[in-house]
């Protein structure tokens, strides 16, 4: 068995600063030693629940305390989800992720109908993928019973700089979520934003955090930046596509196993752009027309993409089999929680800026 690198910060910031040409073909080699270099998988990102979330992440236009276009929505049908899957399947995906708005999971109602969206999705044969927010273990035991493959929650940027994103939710409550669905044999999704103000070692200290868990993320999205109009990043500069194309390489070299995700922020990024990111390690999209609540390149035009660069759309599962939960005990199904997870309380002055303004704008429409 290949022996796991314990990588230092510093070669991490060596690789990242490597001439560009080189790292991508460094990247290029690791990539077709764990991977099949012509298969991208190809995910649907679908928002079950829409908008109104207590937190205040400072690029996120579903934070209710922000003014943006959101429309806000009840949790999903089935019936709804159904007809969203069986049109991500014809289209080619393999994997569903459906998304919350949630500070975090509660034994609720809610949670009984996303467990029963879990268990429709699993029936169609595809992998089920679920970013609800924190989760406790036996929370993530019961979304693994039901059939969940992969829990996203990703870390957004290094611990550093992350007080600078969120003053609502600790980081430390992000690595212990991390850490239940561990618990739970699901496998992890985690990565983060890049564009946030954020420094070259932030982005780097970032993977490293990755790196370190054991074992490594099976799935880790990079993601740029979409300003979106109302929040407190609505004016941050676009991230240039060799930043992007640095993080990608960057994160397949320290992480070989992992699917590298290429996910938010590919609006703007041009079919070449999009390529060299491929050659680099990216080895999976979320196509749809919609990320959560932001823009994406239309289905057609990935699937062009994907004719002239050769490449084929992965199958369900292919990095290994359904995954086999342990059955619940009763006192499991039956454990109802209420954790404390964490609440900084320290003062972002943009954020608080922006949650004045955006209740000034609200009290304007409701006249």
């Amino acid at each position: 068995m290949e022996e796991r690198k314990e990588w230092t910060l510093a070669e991490i910031l060596e690789v990242h600063r490597k001439p560009l040409l080189e790292l991508v073909y460094e990247a290029a080699t690791v990539h077709r030693k764990h991977h099949n270099p012509n298969e991208v998988q190809i995910s649907s990102l679908l928002s079950i629940k829409t908008g109104g979330c207590q937190e205040d992440c400072g690029y996120c236009p579903q934070a209710a305390r922000y003014h943006t276009d959101i429309e806000e929505n009840d949790l999903m049908s089935v019936e709804q989800v159904t007809t969203a899957a069986n049109r991500a399947k014809v289209l080619g995906a393999s994997r569903v992720c459906m998304g919350a708005a949630w500070r975090n999971v509660k034994d609720d109602e809610d949670f009984d109908q996303v467990i029963r969206l879990v268990q429709t999705v699993n029936s169609m044969d595809m992998e089920v993928c679920a970013t609800l927010g924190m989760v406790t273990e036996t929370q993530a035991k019961k979304l693994a019973e039901a059939g969940l493959y992969a829990y996203n929650h990703n870390l957004d940027t290094s611990e550093d700089y992350y007080k600078e994103v969120i003053s609502t939710r600790g980081y430390e409550d992000r690595l212990e979520t991390l850490s239940n669905v561990r618990k739970a044999k699901l496998t992890v999704c985690s990565g983060g934003i890049i564009g946030m103000g954020e420094s070259v070692d932030d982005r780097c200290k970032m993977l490293l955090t990755l790196s370190q868990l054991n074992p490594q993320p099976e799935s880790v999205p990079i993601n740029a930046l979409v300003a979106v109009d109302g929040t407190p990043m609505e004016d941050q500069e676009p991230v240039p596509i060799w930043d992007m194309v640095r993080m990608v390489a960057t994160a397949r070299i320290v992480m070989p196993k992992s699917t590298v995700r290429l996910s938010a922020g590919r609006l703007s990024m041009t079919k070449e752009g999009q390529a060299l990111c491929f050659m680099a390690g990216a080895g999976s999209i979320f196509a749809g027309d919609k990320l959560l609540t932001t823009p994406n390149p239309a289905t057609n035009e990935d699937l062009e993409m994907f004719e002239i660069l050769g490449l084929q759309p992965t199958a369900p599962f292919a990095k290994g089999d359904r995954p086999q939960p342990e059955p619940l005990t009763e006192e499991e199904r039956a454990k109802k929680e209420n954790p404390k997870w964490s609440r900084p309380g320290h003062r972002i002055p943009a954020h608080v800026e922006y949650t004045r303004k955006g209740k000034l704008k609200k009290k304007a429409i409701q006249k």
